[in-house]
């Protein structure tokens, strides 16, 4: 008889625990999001930049809240683990980092990112990268995660790069962007892989 195959993460680790927060350098932090900043997500899908490289819709300041209510309850289920990136001085929330297609018994999840205008430049989505990425090897017990983006989106590239995730490989006609069908690189870090120096 053959033995099943003991879950990579036992379930309930996740569930069993409030979601942490996490201080960055540069003055920021990472915490759960809260309908006060619904706003912040009504923004983001105004914002040109964001609109281009991921797939979102249109929200109201209801349907925000109602996303942000969501993401709570998708921790609690342990099937994502979704965060904002704040301003430590003011708590506004100018970014998003989490973990989707989250796989406790299979040990993976996947990367999803932005910054709005006021967050960008000064390394917040490498550090924020990094310090997800440390908690979900380190302290959750996940085996691999990985980074996927529009082979046209080369700042994704450099964040992954940059944030010790190795080039797989490119996923043809991977994902429909505004535009059409783009090609995606295919990024991932595995339990034990060298950390970036400094990090």
């Amino acid at each position: 008889m053959i033995a099943p195959i003991p879950p990579v993460v036992p379930p309930g680790r996740m569930a069993r625990r409030p979601q942490p927060s996490f201080v960055l350098p540069g003055g920021r932090e990472l915490r759960p999001w809260r309908e006060s900043d619904a706003d912040v997500l009504v923004a983001s899908c105004l914002d040109p930049a964001i609109v281009q490289w991921n797939r979102v819709e249109p929200l109201t300041l209801g349907t925000a809240r109602e996303k942000i209510a969501s993401w709570g309850q998708r921790w609690t289920e342990e099937a994502s683990a979704i965060w904002a990136i704040s301003r430590r001085d003011d708590d506004q929330a100018v970014g998003l980092i989490g973990l989707g297609d989250l796989d406790l018994r299979g040990g993976s999840a996947e990367f999803l990112y932005w910054l709005l205008p006021a967050g960008r430049g000064g390394g917040a989505a490498l550090d924020a990268t990094l310090r997800v990425s440390r908690w979900a090897l380190e302290e959750l017990g996940l085996h691999r995660l990985r980074i996927t983006h529009s082979v046209a989106n080369p700042a994704s590239c450099r964040v992954a790069q940059r944030a010790g995730f190795a080039l797989e490989g490119t996923l043809r006609s991977a994902l429909l962007h505004a535009d059409g069908w783009h090609d995606e690189h295919l990024h991932a870090r595995v339990a034990g892989d060298p950390w970036p120096d400094g990090s």
